[in-house]
């Protein structure tokens, strides 16, 4: 009995980290299953959304019951952040009426709160730096396994759960064609790239601080599958992260192996270089003179990744290629709609050829891609209509859907100035707290200022990246990156202490 009671009691006192332990691996491992689907959307209620519920309900009474203490570090601009993401909510709801269903508005509201108490509970459980280093290693221990089943996918047909569109969001297994980019447990292969990017740089710090092989035999397995995601703007912000961490802290061989590793893994795998390649393509397209309709000529298969219609005309028009071939294309394409539609008689068909023929001209140009046209065109000018229609508070939580792929629009458009300065001074706080300034007259760095700085450029990664997609709200690694965030201010603060 005594055992049992001591057996107890013990389990009480490591409750939470118990549970943070788990949480830690079943964020980024458990794919995105639908325990129901939200109405008017594709975001569903999940089972971490179960999981971080109970997570909270214990922490909340061991703190009632003093077992822990609340680390209220960024305890009050968060809680700020938090009021002024409701603010805006009922502004949009009630003022503005830019919050078409309520229930969706409520939703992205709470699930800001949701993403970000996980930062309380991990700055709140580290006692000491062993408890850090634990958790520390369960993270990496979340992206080794990560990488390996996005190896399984890749190369053994492990299937996929995506929300990349609202029929997959409903939780069907897919398996992915040799050409496509990998997602391993993640929504999509941005999402994968992201929390890649966020990780990395906090991977190779460790792996000059505990100087452990086992740390950058990680980093390269990280680095295969950010590859094979072929994401271009998370390997941009690889580049600027990694690169940059590596020069601050003078380890300028090293920079040369990784930067080498780096264009040898790119060219073996090959698909990564093709997306860069097509990002901007030189092309002969038909413009409607008239209507100012695009029209280019490309196969669209799983491949090639098609142009958008966004396009800039080149001042060189004299040499224009020869399509009209295409052009036939299109008229017969024109006319059979409106056969269809009955907008033309059989008569007029021959005026209307003749018309269409006159009107479409072709035009040299550099059209984009399909992916950041659709951002130019379509979403980065819905978030700032959205930021002028009320500059302070914005249209609220849900007024501009559920994608933006830019947070920092995103934050302007749905929470206006008011939520996005104060979002920005807490990331600027974090970046305070964990960057050190480093001398570089001294010959050697600090072991114990090379996991801040590690952090630090994992922080500048993941806002690079931001600018292109929406991070901090894709939930994977949106708890990943506060439930880290939380770690390193708990190990700031003991550090500290001690110093």
């Amino acid at each position: 009995m005594k055992k049992l009671l001591g057996s107890l009691k013990k389990l009480d006192n490591n409750l939470i980290k118990i549970l943070l332990s788990v949480f830690i691996l079943f964020i980024p491992l458990w794919p995105k299953i639908p325990i129901k689907m939200i109405n008017y959307t594709y975001i569903a209620f999940r089972y971490d959304d179960v999981f971080l519920a109970f997570l909270v309900l214990v922490f909340f009474i061991q703190l009632i019951r003093k077992k822990i203490i609340l680390n209220r570090t960024l305890l009050i601009p968060i809680l700020l952040f938090w009021l002024s993401v409701f603010i805006s909510f009922f502004s949009g709801l009630y003022l503005t009426k830019t919050i078409e269903f309520s229930h969706l508005g409520l939703l992205h509201s709470l699930r800001r709160v949701e993403y970000m108490i996980v930062f309380f509970i991990a700055s709140s459980v580290i006692k000491n730096k062993k408890d850090f280093f634990y958790f520390l290693n369960v993270f990496f221990l979340g992206v080794f396994l990560t990488c390996l089943y996005g190896l399984g996918q890749k190369f053994l047909n492990f299937p996929a759960v995506q929300t990349m569109n609202p029929e997959f969001a409903k939780g069907y297994l897919l398996y992915l064609t040799p050409e496509a980019r990998i997602s391993s447990t993640f929504a999509g292969h941005y999402d994968l790239a992201s929390y890649l990017v966020f990780s990395m740089p906090i991977i190779l710090a460790s792996y000059f601080f505990f100087r452990k092989r086992n740390y950058l035999l990680l980093f390269i397995l990280s680095l295969i599958i950010l590859i094979y995601t072929s994401s271009r703007i998370s390997f941009g912000a690889y580049i600027v992260s990694i690169i940059g961490f590596l020069i601050y802290i003078r380890k300028y061989k090293f920079t040369i192996f990784i930067t080498l590793l780096t264009i040898m893994l790119m060219l073996t795998t090959g698909e990564l270089t093709k997306r860069f390649l097509k990002t901007f393509q030189i092309r002969t397209i038909l413009v409607d003179e008239k209507t100012g309709a695009v029209y280019i000529g490309q196969k669209i298969t799983t491949k090639e990744l098609p142009a958008g219609s966004f396009y800039i005309k080149l001042k060189d028009q004299n040499k224009v290629q020869n399509i009209d071939a295409f052009k036939n294309i299109v008229i017969e394409e024109k006319i059979k709609q409106a056969t269809l539609s009955g907008n033309i008689q059989e008569t007029d068909k021959e005026k209307l050829i003749a018309t269409l023929s006159a009107n479409l001209k072709p035009v040299n140009t550099v059209v984009s891609d399909i992916s950041f046209s659709t951002r130019l065109q379509i979403e980065w000018p819905r978030a700032i209509n959205a930021f002028k229609k009320n500059p302070f508070l914005g249209t609220g939580p849900s007024s501009i859907t559920e994608a933006t792929d830019n947070d920092y629009l995103r934050w302007l458009g749905e929470f206006g100035l008011l939520g996005t300065s104060i979002f920005l001074v807490i990331i600027f706080q974090l970046f305070k707290k964990s960057f050190v300034f480093v001398n570089f007259l001294k010959k050697n760095i600090s072991q114990n200022k090379l996991l801040n700085l590690g952090f630090a450029f994992g922080l500048i990664g993941l806002m690079f990246n931001a600018t292109y997609i929406d991070v901090f709200e894709a939930s994977k690694v949106a708890y990943s990156f506060w439930i880290v965030t939380g770690l390193f201010i708990s190990y700031l603060s003991i550090r500290n202490e001690k110093t």
